[in-house]
């Protein structure tokens, strides 16, 4: 019975039900206003005909005259209006908030741009009813919030490259790396019941990364070790790396290529180096990185390694050679000793013999000096 009832009050209007009579039931006349139909769901009479009336607190007073069998109907009646009144109610209330109310929307919280390209921002106003709204813009980089667009004017390092397109979006020309932040929009409305909202926009500027730097060892022997690098730190987001060998890419686990399968090598995409565990000779060959992000892509010239066998037989030879050679000089060094080819005389203090005077000429060792000087001298 309430269930049915609910229904029809959902439907907002209210029709009168005219009394019907036959043989098999005696004629009734037809109940008065408000009244309550024995036997039947509780819904009130206004008139005879069928007339949509304004839903109202003065409607919901109802003066319902029940038998004693339809008192429970006539309280789920009450009930079912008492509710509809307040949900009406609350729409009324949000309707009216929402019109005094600021509230901000955007298009696209995480925007991207490539380097040396435009941008927009989105900041759009849903709802307002302050004529001249205050708009302000700030940039949050480093942990600090800093002025963009304030006072009606673009400020900091987007000056000269950035605009408001009406009524609240930012637009950045010619963007640069430096331009990557999380970006505030904030409108204040001082005639509006909730006067400030705001929102965040993540910024993200792509950087196409520069030619790598890359380095091949150019000859490695069988089954030694050999590690390639890859740098590049120009590119944002961070570079991703890939090698490739004679132009074909060389795939991150060796396993899932038949031409890699017998390479025992571990590459790291995220470091750019490409180690060789021990070299075998099919790994020669010509090599060169790729360094990719979202913005694009750069690659470094093709540099050539060479895989070459150890021979042991030589390297035994060579060492014999050598060990004879040195035998040789050996034994020729102690024979030119013998036969006295490296001795020497060394004179002394008691070998030392006074020179011949020469005539007229005395010569006197004197204890200070400890040498000869001349006593006299002559006359030619």
């Amino acid at each position: 019975m309430a269930t049915s009832y609910g229904r029809y009050v959902n439907t907002f209007f209210f029709r009168s039900r005219r009394s019907s009579g036959g043989d098999d039931e005696p004629a009734r006349s037809p109940p008065g206003r408000g009244e309550c139909i024995p036997g039947e769901p509780t819904k009130p009479r206004l008139d005879d005909e069928a007339e949509p009336v304004r839903v109202s607190t003065d409607l919901f007073r109802l003066r319902c005259a029940c038998t004693a069998s339809q008192t429970e109907h006539c309280i789920d009646s009450k009930m079912a209006i008492t509710r509809l009144a307040c949900l009406l109610t609350l729409l009324s209330t949000h309707c009216y908030l929402s019109v005094l109310a600021v509230v901000l929307k955007t298009n696209d919280e995480s925007p991207w741009t490539n380097e040396f390209e435009s941008i927009e921002l989105s900041c759009l106003i849903e709802s307002i009813s302050t004529t001249n709204p205050r708009i302000e813009w700030k940039k949050i980089q480093h942990g600090g919030p800093s002025y963009v667009f304030f006072d009606k004017k673009v400020s900091g390092d987007l000056e000269n490259r950035a605009r408001i397109r009406e009524p609240a979006t930012l637009v950045i020309t010619n963007a640069t790396r430096s331009d990557t932040a999380k970006y505030r929009c904030e409108v204040t409305a001082p005639d509006d019941q909730k006067s400030f909202d705001e929102i965040v926009i993540d910024l993200v500027v792509r950087v196409k990364p520069v030619v790598p730097k890359c380095s091949v060892p150019k000859s490695v022997p069988v089954g030694k070790s050999a590690e390639l690098r890859c740098v590049e730190e120009e590119g944002f987001p961070k570079s991703q790396y890939q090698w490739f060998r004679n132009r074909e890419e060389i795939p991150d686990d060796p396993k899932t290529s038949p031409k890699f399968f017998n390479s025992s090598y571990t590459l790291n995409s995220e470091t750019g180096t490409l180690k060789f565990s021990a070299v075998r000779k099919d790994d020669a060959g010509e090599y060169y990185c790729r360094a990719k992000n979202d913005a694009g892509h750069a690659e470094c010239g093709p540099q050539m390694m060479e895989v070459y066998d150890i021979n042991i037989a030589g390297i035994i030879l060579g060492v014999l050679v050598v060990v004879v050679v040195l035998l040789c000089i050996t034994v020729g060094i102690c024979c030119a000793y013998k036969r006295g080819y490296f001795t020497s005389q060394k004179q002394t203090g008691n070998n030392y013999k006074v020179p011949a005077k020469g005539d007229g000429v005395d010569y006197v060792r004197t204890e200070d000096e400890g040498d000869f000087r001349h006593k006299s001298s002559f006359v030619i």
